[in-house]
Formats: C-alpha cells, structure tokens, sequence
C-alpha cells in the first residue's frame, strides 16, 4: 500500500505511537512520520506510508504553524505542562500588550536553547535520556526563524498564541522565554499543530477515522487499498513544487527499468513526477540535460 497520510495526533501519546497503530491499522510496515510532534502536542502529522517512504528525500525542512497556550506563573523543566515545576506559582499580573511586546521580541532569526528535555543528541545520546537520569544536560543554542508569534488574548494565567516558525525552532522553548521576559516564569500548555509544509489540518484524518475506514473493508470485503483514498491525499497532491508529467505504457516501462526518457515538454524542470494514468506514481525523474530525464525514485508499476 502506498500513501500519504495526514493524521490529526491526539494528545497524549508519541509519534511513534501513531506509527505504530498506523502499522497494525493498514497492515503496512513501512510507515514514517515527517516532523515529530511531543506527547502533549496534536494536529498534523504526515505520514509516508509504503514505497512512498521513498519520497521523505524530497521533503526538505519545512515551516510549521501552531497554536496554543501558554501557561504563566511558572516555568518546568519540560518547557511544557507535561514537567516538573521549577519553583513555586507567581502572581501574574502582566497585560496583553506586555506579552505581545515580549513575544515580539522573539520574532526573527534568533539564537534559541533547546529544551533538555528534547531528542537533540549529546554525544549521540538524546537529551530527554540523560535528563530523566538525571545528568547534568548543556544543549548548545541554535540559529532559529520565528516568523510570526502573536499573542491573541489573555485570561488571568493563559495566554492564547499563534506562532508560524521554521523547522528546528521549539515552540516550548518561546513559552519558556517569554515567562523569563516577564519574570513570572512560564510554559507551554496546549499546542495544536496547524499547518507543517504543504499540509494542513484540512487535510487531516482521525485515527477513529481510519479504523473505520478499516472495519468498513474489512465488512464489505473491499480491501483496504479501494478505500484508502478516501482518507489519503491525492497523488497528483503530494510535492506541489514538483510539476508532474503524464506518460503512456511504453515510457513507464522504461523508467521501471531505470532507463532515462525524453519529456521535452517539462525540460526546464530540475525534477518531475511521472504519472502512469492520472493516478499511479510511477517515479521521480530528474533532469540530466535538456530534455532527457533520469528516473531517481521508481515507485510500483502495476499492470
């Protein structure tokens, strides 16, 4: 079975959790996340699922959109709601134009320290490890691009946000430093993941979903693969930047066996994605000059 599926991650769990029951819901193996989400965290989560694990090298870092709520009064050694308080509540008395003006002192390229409590490696160990051992954890800061982190309101403790940054940057820690700029300590309550690169929330499916979509195959004997695309993207959706070409039975037997084809009408693309029908995806091509392509990625040619 190949696909992409956008999930709608509940809190609670991981995202290898998600992969996991993705694995035992579709029968399928092969099944990877793009872009991790942590436990307390839900909303889009897109999963290559089959030979379409393939395509990941085709998706670059990608920009992210949230929304959530930050909790002040006092920080945790998490960054979120799901840590150890780092001291005692504070009485919070800070107005709405005070956070936004904290928080736009956040926005830009700017120099942030990732939680410890995080996947970020130290001498190859993850750092969530050695802080539950309870080491000693230094995280050297990295260069970040916050685009847009606008507080919407405030009510007594909670400060509602929507923050679009780029890909690396924690969204825990801008909870955390913006605590720290108002000296009230904070951190991240709720966070919903809206949009992560060219998927949204428009495109996302429940797992409750998709074990429907199973119980229905599994009753009517349609087999899974008829009733993926109810909850699938579209091929002809998946890496929008990439323009696709349509070709006949004699060139996808070419590009199966790995041969490089003509496509003049797409030779000024770097790459293409090849169509047998309007819906197999047969390949990813790239151009080796002019109009000859060479096929990079060769996905499943049925008959």
């Amino acid at each position: 079975m190949d696909a992409v599926l956008v999930i709608d991650k509940p809190a609670g769990i991981t995202s290898h959790d998600v992969v996991t029951r993705v694995r035992r819901l579709l029968g399928e193996r092969s099944v990877g996340h793009l872009g991790t989400l942590d436990p307390l965290a839900t909303g889009v989560l897109p999963l290559l699922i089959g030979r379409y694990t393939r395509l990941a090298q085709f998706y670059s870092a990608a920009d992210k959109t949230y929304e959530g709520v930050i909790r002040l009064g006092f920080a945790t050694d998490t960054y979120d709601a799901d840590g150890q308080p780092l001291g005692p509540p504070q009485v919070v008395q800070v107005s709405l134009e005070q956070l936004q003006r904290a928080a736009d002192e956040l926005v830009g390229e700017i120099e942030q320290e990732p939680p410890k409590f995080s996947a970020k490696k130290v001498a190859g160990v993850p750092a969530y490890k050695l802080a539950r051992k309870g080491h000693e954890v230094e995280l050297k800061k990295v260069r970040v691009q916050v685009h847009r982190f606008e507080i919407q309101d405030v009510d007594g403790e909670a400060a509602r946000f929507v923050a679009e940054v780029s890909a690396g940057a924690y969204v825990r820690s801008l909870a955390h430093e913006i605590g720290k700029k108002l000296g009230v300590g904070g951190h991240l309550a709720k966070l919903r993941r809206t949009k992560s690169g060219e998927f949204s929330l428009a495109q996302a499916v429940t797992l409750e979903r998709l074990s429907e979509v199973r119980e229905e195959a599994t009753s009517n004997g349609r087999g899974l693969e008829a009733l993926i695309p109810e909850v699938a993207l579209h091929p002809r959706k998946i890496l929008p930047h990439i323009p696709s070409v349509t070709v006949n039975q004699e060139t996808a037997g070419l590009i199966a066996n790995g041969r490089a084809v003509n496509l003049p009408e797409f030779s000024p693309a770097p790459q293409v994605k090849v169509f047998l029908g309007q819906e197999q995806l047969i390949a990813i091509a790239s151009r080796i000059a002019g109009t000859l392509f060479q096929p990079k990625v060769v996905l499943r040619i049925s008959p």
